[in-house]
């Protein structure tokens, strides 16, 4: 990150990353809704369809891809990707097996799963 307009200090430095990670977490939330769609779009489904292994390998691909373009390390993209298509795999899994999923727009829905 040389040539880089910003603090230099740690306090300055951590607090830019506070900043981003404020913004990532908002991100994550807002795909999170977008998973719990997938998820009531796949009940009845087995779990190869949460697993989806080519889905998941054609979006590493692409955030890899992507992580290239931003300048940003493929490697840990892709481990930091991987972790939460994991993460985000095991809500959908928990939802099939009955337990709720934490969203607004779904209330109404939970009479239909089993």
């Amino acid at each position: 990150m040389t040539g880089s307009t910003g603090p230099h200090d740690m306090t300055g430095i951590r607090a830019a990353i506070d900043s981003l990670d404020a913004q990532i977490v908002a991100l994550i939330g807002q795909r999170q809704r977008w998973v719990e769609r997938a998820a009531v779009a796949k009940r009845g489904q087995d779990q190869g369809a949460v697993r989806a292994p080519v889905r998941v390998e054609q979006v590493i691909s692409k955030v890899r891809s992507l992580a290239e373009s931003a300048d940003a390390s493929p490697d840990v993209v892709e481990a930091t990707y991987r972790a939460m298509i994991g993460a985000f795999i095991e809500l959908e899994l928990r939802e099939q097996a009955g337990e709720a999923l934490n969203s607004d727009w779904d209330s109404d829905s939970d009479s239909d799963s089993a």
